[in-house]
């Protein structure tokens, strides 16, 4: 059960990477700061390490952290 929840993960993710590829053609461009990137990284390690739900939750609640800290240095730089 885990490993198809994992698989829909990473179809969901790569389904989402292509639109942005795809919007990213007509669209002003945004790029990624180094914490987005962190934040990423953080989140899909939690999703991949779920099996110790304190570590998987651990990593999680790291990325969002950090990825609101990246939205609010954001939107304070505009």
């Amino acid at each position: 059960m885990l490993q198809i929840f994992v698989v829909i993960s990473i179809a969901v993710i790569a389904a989402i990477v292509l639109l942005l590829f795809l919007m990213g053609r007509f669209h002003r461009r945004n790029t990624i700061t180094p914490i987005a990137g962190l934040a990423f990284s953080f989140v899909i390690s939690g999703i991949l390490f779920g099996d110790d739900r304190i570590l998987g939750y651990s990593l999680l609640a790291i990325g969002v952290m950090l990825a609101v800290v990246d939205i609010y240095d954001r939107s304070r730089s505009t």
